[in-house]
């Protein structure tokens, strides 16, 4: 059994991100409610340490998430970022209230005294910070480590035990030594670093086996990156128990439905079922503008096309998923806010006739990456860009229609095969465009124009938890928009979003 350190959930958008970095360092880390019981904790040997995750409620708030004061007794580290700080304080008999200096984004720390997670470093660092409430009144035997010029508790240190508090996000990568202090915390533990996408290999193919024994699994293959690791990693724990459904819903990329279909058949042994089903989602969509509306009946269709398909396979008693860390946080964990429901995780009717299985909802977009490396996967399909499950329908605003489609497929090409060309394609993590349902006035020939607003998207990111619109070069852009308005009937006006994420999501819808 793998050591492990543990998250406790208080709701914060990039507690995920907080698993992943303790992953990173070598060790298995997993995010749990932070109602989770002591004695769980207590009679689990593997466990070397907490995590307190940040969240968006005040500790002094009848109703905030809290954990019991033994929980501090344990004779293991404890680190509390942000509310998990605050908390800390709060019961060990500090005093936390709000500030009228509300600290958000970059800020700069001075380390005034010697703790083992800055140890190394400097007397100034950069932070991310995300906080309105603070400590104003530290803890019996703690002592204040770093502070800023609107925060006088920054970080604190128990002086007997080991129990650590940090005010700013060492998860992000905008906190400059945010890596180096978790991994000095990582070092406290004590905890053996045998994590690896090996060792994930090893684990999964057991669960899996463990959980399918002799029944058949259905997976919804759409030859992107998730599903496409998601049926390597099951066709090597299950084999001919597999069977991928391969839905053309009429809504990927130009001409991605028959390269995904001769892929998969000439290079796996897997069951593959191919279904034409672009009418059925035309269809469905016809005068369907909401974007959450048009997520769910794309989810939806897409099972009911998939249980017509288990009628004609014995025994088919699970569906497999590729949803990753990056859905589940998005959709609303147990403590987490929504942000918008995803193909994989909304869409689903309740009363579904097959079990769900996500082998890789424990993982980060980079993370699937090395697993299908470590699978044997191709390269030219692990590094493909992310592409939802919804397809093009949230590329286009407003109602889908096929006309949209062969706007939004035929103007993702020439984007696609621009920055091919100019070697971008590696260097930005996502690309694409999207039709608005704005038309504006043109001049095309001697002729007056009234076309489509085309709008292009392209983002650097890690993980998709956060990302920066590209700085893509303007002759680059100028060639796109030259093509597409030229190339693309229907299309007079192109744009390029220069949104971050956050506030901005990377999808617009």
């Amino acid at each position: 059994m793998n050591d492990k350190i543990l998250v406790l959930d208080f709701g914060s958008q990039y507690n995920q991100l907080i698993v992943r970095r303790i992953r990173e360092l070598g060790v298995y880390s997993e995010l749990v409610p932070h109602d989770i019981s002591l004695d769980k904790i207590k009679q689990d040997p593997s466990i070397k340490g907490l995590i307190l995750s940040g969240g968006p409620h005040s500790v002094y708030d009848q109703d905030s998430f809290t954990v019991p004061k033994q929980l501090f007794e344990l004779d293991i580290p404890i680190l509390g970022i942000c509310y998990g700080m605050q908390l800390m304080a709060h019961l060990l008999g500090g005093y936390v209230e709000g500030s009228q200096h509300h600290e958000f984004g970059k800020t700069y720390i001075d380390l005034i005294d010697e703790n083992p997670l800055t140890a190394g470093l400097g007397k100034t660092t950069s932070v991310w910070m995300s906080h309105g409430d603070q400590v104003k009144v530290l803890p019996p035997f703690f002592v204040c480590t770093a502070k800023s010029s609107a925060t006088e508790h920054v970080m604190m240190r128990h002086l007997a035990r080991r129990l650590f508090g940090i005010q700013f996000h060492p998860e992000v990568t905008h906190t400059e030594q945010g890596l180096y202090m978790l991994e000095q915390f990582v070092k406290l533990t004590e905890a053996s670093r045998t994590w690896s996408m090996t060792t994930f290999i090893e684990s999964q193919v057991e669960k899996i086996q463990n959980t399918v024994l002799d029944q058949q699994v259905i997976l919804g293959l759409s030859g992107g990156v998730d599903s496409s690791v998601a049926a390597a990693l099951l066709d090597k724990a299950i084999g001919k128990q597999l069977t991928c459904i391969f839905v053309d819903h009429g809504l990927l990329r130009k001409n991605e439905g028959q390269e995904v279909a001769d892929y998969f058949n000439q290079n796996f042994q897997l069951n593959l079922v191919v279904v034409d089903a672009k009418g059925l989602f035309l269809e469905k969509l016809k005068g369907v503008e909401n974007p959450e509306d048009k997520r769910k009946i794309i989810g939806k269709t897409f099972i009911d096309v998939f249980e017509a398909e288990t009628k004609k396979l014995k025994n088919a008693t699970f569906l497999a998923q590729g949803t990753l860390y990056t859905d589940l946080i998005e959709s609303g964990t147990k403590h987490a806010k929504t942000i918008k429901s995803h193909h994989n995780v909304g869409g689903l009717p309740k009363e579904m006739n097959l079990k769900l299985i996500e082998p890789l909802n424990t993982l980060f977009k980079d993370e699937v990456r090395k697993l299908g490396q470590a699978l044997g996967l191709p390269e030219a399909l692990v590094q493909r860009q992310p592409f939802p499950g919804p397809g093009l329908a949230i590329r286009i605003i407003g109602d889908v229609t096929e006309e949209k489609l062969k706007i939004v497929a035929n103007s993702d090409q020439i984007l696609r095969d621009e920055f091919l060309t100019h070697g971008l394609n590696q260097s930005v993590w996502q690309y694409f465009t999207v039709l608005t349902p704005i038309k504006t006035v043109g001049v095309k020939g001697d002729n007056r124009s009234y076309e489509y607003v085309l709008a292009i998207r392209a983002v650097t990111s890690i993980d998709g938890m956060t990302a920066d619109f590209a700085h893509i070069p303007y002759d680059v852009l100028s060639k796109v928009s030259s093509r597409i308005t030229n190339e693309i009937k229907g299309v007079g006006r192109v744009v390029y979003d220069i949104t971050s994420k956050p506030p901005g999501t990377i999808e617009w819808e």
